[in-house]
Order: C-alpha cells, then sequence, then structure tokens
C-alpha cells in the first residue's frame, strides 16, 4: 500500500435502521500517525461509525475509505491492517493470557510471533501473569490483554471503541499511557514495536479522555457538531466563562438565568459555568465580581467566582445546545 495521508476518510456517510438514521451525512477524516477522538454520548452513532469503517455495516449514502481500501468490498483484506478492540471483553476466559495471544496471532496468520508476544506482554506490563487464566484478571487488566492480542499481527490503524469503560481511574490512566507509547511510536526495550507509531481513532464518552487526541469530531444524533484540535474548539469559545461555587446552588441558577448578559448557566457537579458571549476577555475579572456582588446582594453565599477557560465539555454542551436547543442537558454527556 502507497503511503495514505488520511487512514480513514468518510465523505457525507449515511447509515439506516430501518427507519431509524443512526449516522446522517457524516464527514470526517483520521490522518496518518494521529490520535483522533469520536465524542458524543450514547446514541450519538459512534459505534455505527467504526463498524463502517470495519467494513461490518454498508453505508446506505456517501464515500468511505478505510487504508485506502473500500472496506465492505476488501473487509477480508483490509482485517489485516486494522486492531479493533471493542466494548466488551472479547477473549476467551478459559485460556491463559499467552494462550489468548497465540490464538489471535494463528487467527490473523502471523508467523514467527513468539517475540512479537515477549515484546507486547513487556509493552503492558503482562509478563509476570501469562500463565494466569483471562477470565481471572481484573477489568483493567483484561483490557492491557485484549489491546495485546489486538495488537499481535501489527495493525496500522487501531480502532478502540469506549476502552476504558467500566475500568478502575488508575487502569484508565495505565491504559492512555500504553496508548500514547504506541500513538508516538516509543518502543521502549520492545525493538518489534512500528517506529511510525500507530494511528488511532476512538470512541469515548469521556471528555477529559478527548483532550489527550491530537483531533476530535463531536457528534449527536448522529450528526457532525464540530472537527478539530481539543485547544482550537475551546479557542473559539465566544466570550467569557465565569465558574462559581454557591450556595444555595439553586436559588443562584435562578437569579443568574434573570440577568440579561448570562446566555447559559451549567452545572459541573458542585460548580456552575456561566457564559457571557457579549464580553471581551480582558473583563473576566471585572464580570466575575459583578456576578458576585449580585448573587451576594441576593443572600446567596459565594465561595469562588473567577474566569475560567472552556472545556472540551463546555463546547461540547453549547454545540449540542446550538444544533437543537432545548433537546439536551449536561447530564447527558459523561464526565
Amino acid at each position: 500500500m502507497s503511503e495514505l495521508a488520511s487512514m480513514l476518510l468518510l465523505e457525507n456517510m449515511t447509515r439506516r435502521y430501518g427507519d431509524l438514521v443512526a449516522v446522517e451525512q457524516l464527514s470526517f477524516s483520521v490522518q496518518r500517525g494521529e490520535m483522533f477522538g469520536l465524542i458524543g454520548p450514547d446514541g450519538a452513532g459512534k459505534t455505527t461509525t467504526l463498524r463502517v469503517a470495519l467494513g461490518l455495516l454498508q453505508p446506505q449514502e456517501g464515500r468511505v475509505e478505510t487504508c485506502g481500501m473500500n472496506p465492505f468490498r476488501q473487509r477480508r483484506r483490509l482485517s489485516g491492517k486494522v486492531g479493533y478492540l471493542s466494548q466488551r471483553f472479547s477473549l476467551y476466559g478459559d485460556l491463559s493470557v499467552d494462550e489468548n495471544i497465540a490464538f489471535f496471532a494463528d487467527v490473523h496468520g502471523v508467523r514467527g510471533w513468539k517475540p512479537r508476544r515477549e515484546e507486547l506482554l513487556e509493552m503492558v506490563r503482562m509478563a509476570p501473569f501469562r500463565a494466569r487464566l483471562a477470565e481471572r484478571l481484573s477489568g483493567g487488566m483484561k483490557q492491557k490483554l485484549a489491546l495485546a492480542c489486538t495488537l499481535i499481527h501489527t495493525p496500522e490503524l487501531l480502532i478502540l471503541d469506549e476502552p476504558t469503560t467500566g475500568v478502575d481511574p488508575v487502569s484508565r490512566r495505565d491504559f492512555w499511557k500504553l496508548l500514547a507509547r504506541l500513538q508516538q511510536g516509543e518502543r521502549g526495550s520492545a525493538p518489534a514495536l512500528d517506529a511510525n507509531g500507530l494511528t488511532i481513532l476512538l470512541t469515548t464518552p469521556y471528555l477529559d479522555e478527548a483532550e489527550r487526541c491530537q483531533r476530535v469530531a463531536l457528534i449527536d444524533h448522529g450528526r457532525l457538531l464540530a472537527a478539530d484540535q481539543p485547544d482550537e474548539l475551546r479557542r473559539q469559545w465566544p466570550g467569557v466563562l465565569i465558574e462559581l461555587l454557591a450556595r444555595p446552588r439553586a436559588r443562584a441558577v435562578e437569579l443568574l438565568r434573570e440577568r440579561s448578559e448570562v446566555a447559559e448557566v451549567e452545572s459541573f457537579g458542585e460548580r456552575l459555568h456561566v457564559t457571557l458571549p457579549e464580553l471581551e476577555r480582558a473583563a473576566a475579572e471585572a464580570a466575575a465580581r459583578r456576578l458576585r456582588e449580585a448573587l451576594e446582594a441576593a443572600g446567596v453565599e459565594v465561595e469562588v467566582a473567577r474566569p475560567t477557560t472552556a472545556s472540551l465539555e463546555d463546547v461540547f454542551i453549547s454545540r449540542i445546545r446550538a444544533a437543537a436547543p432545548g433537546h439536551a442537558s449536561p447530564d447527558e454527556v459523561s464526565r
């Protein structure tokens, strides 16, 4: 295969299930060597998009190319170039760690796979557990084993569908360190890992994870809301964002929404994010002070009132509201 700029290309891709439109006119590309996040709440169309990219589903409309191939027509050939890790643990619980990797090497027709297995076990730090049955591994260890099995045939494109859902925070952090090493081409003491690094496409409902990607596509109800670098999406935030910690919170929200300069008030746990779209950033401190004074004058206790930088979660919620006013709330996006 010749060197490709885009490892995945979707142009106006639409996929339906009967009368249900799961993905509608979706367009984005994943460049060689980057980590790309497909971000959205449950039901946004993320898994359907991955299945089309893998050739498991055929789109009704649009153009799709994966590793330069038509994924549905050339899916057998494509399987040698793509690794896929699903949401659910899909290995064999009655086989050991070693046996699972050996099985997937055989499935992919990998010759001389034993040295590759050794380097992968070292990379995911599973060598001490190689004789343990997969069903006896913790959730995080199962995901690392699944990653090793997915990489045994040295794919060019790694596709991960919510790989850290249900995994404890420490294991999530370790898993992301592994992905960063793979994507950056870091080899450590494992000499056979690809020097140029992997291209990684992943889905996640966790916006903090999405911040780690070079680029992201935000989708909801099967439609593209935005696609860009996380920093660029945050830079496009209009006006000023004020973070407040106030009690009682419900009363604070009520008062803030009555103010003419306030465009949006969103809850993030105990904290409130208040959008003031007509202000320049230089006026942020003064705006925070005015909000504090107004709330305190109405009997609300304000512990924190300060300007803050928009997070990707702020951006996503704002884009959802702009695309379909009133249809979503912050709780629909996992944090």
